[in-house]
């Protein structure tokens, strides 16, 4: 696979502040290539860099071949961006907005009119294709500028936090678009704040905290490596004192999600014996009981907490 995206040495200083501090990594031709850091780790300042938005303080970004320092038209054709901020024309219809995107890109009339009749559908909004986009809801506004960023079929797609805010059918279907994307052997750089999601999408992520890439990886690999404690996650038909399950044999630590408890141990097989005997002595009912590995989560909190 060749490297459609090359970072090298790149950084960026803000007033004396160090934002992204001698960066490099590189994007291959066909992934889903998530970004992910914690707030002000200097996340969107490296995208906003990829995109050619501003200027670095030195390094090189190279987007398709191109540097974006010395070609930047050339490098920018070669994306689609979508904003985590909404950036289409709201005195516009979804039609309009979607033609002034292909004029841009120098689109012909006879491949924009298709394409935009294929994208509306694609995203159910082309019963709404005439209407201004002032009217559109943040879930439509959102399919719509995945819509747009998609007229000139770029190569590369720049999805910031696409997802962010959505209903549940919305999300689903970006997320559905994503993968139909890298089938058809499209790069996408996914930032997100959903573990889940990149677990889910991405081929490999980054991680950057304090400016710095903490590690990149496959999410299977990343959970693998920071290793550490499993833990059995299970639910009752009543509530029980956490204290008592903390108290079973093993146990490093308890914690609550929702109506589940989850038991950190690096014993599983003691653990649902001790919560089978504790059920029976309580007169209880197990409703569920899994063993789960670190998540991509887990990773996610182990590097960005070190310093």
């Amino acid at each position: 696979m060749k490297n459609v995206i090359e970072v090298k040495e790149l950084t960026k200083h803000y007033n004396g502040l160090t934002a992204v501090d001698h960066i490099d990594f590189e994007v291959e031709e066909g992934e889903v290539f998530g970004f992910l850091g914690p707030n002000g780790a200097g996340k969107t300042t490296t995208v906003r860099m990829l995109t050619g938005v501003i200027k670095p303080s030195s390094g090189s970004v190279s987007v398709m071949g191109f540097d974006l320092g010395r070609h930047p038209i050339r490098a920018k054709e070669t994306m689609g961006v979508v904003p985590e901020l909404s950036n289409a024309y709201t005195e516009l219809s979804a039609w309009n907005n979607l033609q002034f995107m292909a004029e841009l890109y120098g689109v012909p009339k006879r491949v924009a009119v298709p394409r935009a009749e294929e994208l509306l559908t694609r995203f159910d909004l082309y019963d709404r294709k005439d209407h201004a986009v002032k009217t559109f809801s943040k879930g439509m506004k959102q399919k719509l500028i995945t819509a747009m960023s998609l007229m000139n079929d770029p190569d590369i797609l720049f999805l910031d936090e696409p997802t962010s805010g959505l209903d549940v059918q919305s999300a689903r279907l970006i997320k559905e678009m994503v993968r139909e994307l890298r089938k058809a052997g499209k790069t996408i750089f996914l930032t997100t704040h959903y573990m889940d999601e990149a677990s889910q999408l991405c081929n490999r992520v980054a991680i950057i905290n304090h400016g710095r890439i903490a590690a990149i990886d496959a999410p299977e690999k990343l959970k693998m490596r920071i290793g550490g404690l499993q833990y059995v996650e299970v639910s009752f038909t009543a509530p029980v004192d956490v204290s008592d399950l903390s108290a079973l044999p093993g146990i490093a630590g308890v914690r609550t999600s929702g109506d589940k408890i989850q038991l950190y141990t690096d014993e599983p097989d003691r653990t649902i014996r001790g919560l089978v005997d504790y059920s029976r002595s309580f007169d209880l009912e197990i409703v569920t009981l899994n063993t789960l590995t670190p998540t991509l989560e887990d990773v996610f909190v182990k590097l960005t907490e070190e310093v």
